[in-house]
């Protein structure tokens, strides 16, 4: 996990976009420059980020190049995650759009789900240690256009070699590999993950998963070789136990708690008959064991859809806190859901006013490792908090921050820094508001380092 010395917005950027390979050093160090000027000021526009015309003429030019493309940026961070110290890490992989509006007229972009919206899909594999939940980085990404107007029909036996949107997460889990034999990989998705294709890429891989399942219709073998669906095989599995959840409110149910039982079983994944992709034919993959651990409410309120998770696994599941462990793993799922959030709302992936789908790629690539840095921004206080501030953030940092606070307060900790900084961004620190999280904190760092920039102006100029 980076100390804040290592996200300090110059040393970042060397860190993560140093190592480029973009055809010419110039261009490197070019890109190095604009990811500081961004990480400065994460939400603003490329003119507002490098605040000149020439650096903007000179950012425009680069994002041109041919060379410079959206895996070329975002290679170096993808290596830099991926250099794991031993232990067990998830990673948790999801699709979002990036949208650029009704009907947008710019060329390369592609039809979404919404109808006549327009822009790309990003499939991401966000790094997570499973044990303190710090973010370690994008272990891969994957950036592409659907191509316009519908497919042409072909025979069955055609379709299997043609490849489809479903096949990202295969190749994403794929690139997400290290050298060390002491780096354990733990898949965690969603239900657009229940595809025997991902399930064969992780079986041939040898990672783990806890994936969601999508449909309880489908068939299965048991030990003994009988065919079952899902939910019915799940309805007679074994119970573990039973415990209390905290089920959060949405449009059409109020908070609350709900019992729920733990069951957990041993059962075959079947190939499908029909839309098995060329990966599976070619290595003649016909089945796969998992194990699987179903969450139910027992007696929901009225009016209100019982809480119930399938999950297939290649975890253990022999035992009642075994299966807690694999729960566990997938309630930590919504960290890509707050990744996808810094893209959007922090630094307005969707407001970049590129005239071509070839330009902003490259651009959204730099985006893609900003938000990163947003997030560990706010694991830095959680994980250790204690931690004297003096030995992890830059004493002009501490000095500074001390001369713009209204009331200052000794900050004697990480956490005390932290709660300071965010404050500058609207964090209110009351007791019932528990820890700052990402927004507060890059708003109040802005803040910050703006203030750092006329600190040292003067200092240059008076001494």
């Amino acid at each position: 996990m980076p100390t804040l010395n290592e996200l300090n917005p110059e040393t970042w950027s060397r860190q993560h976009f140093g190592t480029c390979q973009l055809g010419d050093v110039r261009r490197t160090r070019l890109l190095v420059r604009y990811a500081q000027q961004m990480a400065e000021k994460p939400d603003a526009s490329t003119p507002q980020q490098t605040e000149c015309w020439s650096d903007c003429k000179a950012v425009y030019g680069l994002f041109r190049r041919t060379e410079v493309t959206f895996n070329a940026v975002t290679a170096a961070h993808n290596r830099h995650t991926l250099s794991l110290p031993a232990g067990k890490y998830l990673v948790i992989s999801d699709t979002t759009e990036v949208d650029y509006g009704y009907k947008s007229e710019r060329r390369g972009l592609g039809p979404l789900t919404s109808k006549n919206h327009r822009g790309f899909f990003l499939h991401s594999a966000v790094v997570v240690d499973s044990k303190t939940r710090e973010v370690m980085g994008l272990g891969a990404q994957e950036l592409w256009a659907r191509s316009e107007g519908k497919k042409p029909r072909v025979h069955r036996v055609a379709s299997r070699k043609r490849v489809t949107e479903s096949e990202v997460w295969g190749r994403v889990i794929d690139r997400v590999k290290s050298s060390r034999k002491d780096v354990q990989f733990i898949h965690v998705c969603d239900r657009g993950a229940d595809n025997f294709d991902v399930f064969a890429h992780l079986h041939i891989k040898g990672d783990s998963w806890v994936i969601r399942a999508a449909q309880l219709t489908r068939k299965l073998h048991t030990a003994d070789g009988t065919v079952v669906k899902l939910g019915e095989a799940m309805e007679s599995a074994t119970l573990m136990g039973t415990y209390l959840v905290y089920v959060s409110a949405n449009t059409n149910q109020a908070a609350r708690w709900a019992n729920v039982e733990v069951r957990s079983a041993s059962l075959i994944l079947i190939r499908p008959r029909e839309g098995a992709t060329a990966f599976v034919m070619d290595r003649d993959i016909r089945s796969i064991p998992t194990n699987v651990v179903q969450v139910l409410e027992l007696k929901p309120p009225k009016g209100c859809e019982a809480l119930r998770w399938v999950l297939y696994t290649k975890q253990a599941v022999s035992s009642y806190e075994e299966c807690l462990q694999v729960v566990a793993y997938y309630e930590q799922r919504p960290i890509v859901e707050e990744y996808h959030q810094c893209l959007k709302t922090g630094l307005q992936i969707e407001e970049r006013q590129y005239e071509t789908a070839d330009r902003p790629a490259p651009v959204i690539g730099v985006i893609c490792v900003q938000a990163v840095r947003l997030l560990q921004l706010r694991d830095v206080a959680r994980t250790a908090p204690d931690t004297p501030a003096g030995n992890v953030v830059p004493l002009e940092w501490l000095a500074v921050l001390a001369l713009v606070l209204r009331n200052p307060r000794p900050l004697k900790t990480v956490r005390d820094f932290m709660r300071a900084l965010a404050s500058l961004g609207g964090f209110l620190s009351r007791k019932s508001d528990g820890e700052p999280g990402w927004k507060t904190i890059w708003r109040g760092l802005e803040t910050l380092l703006v203030a750092i920039r006329g600190y040292r102006a003067a200092r240059k100029r008076f001494g």
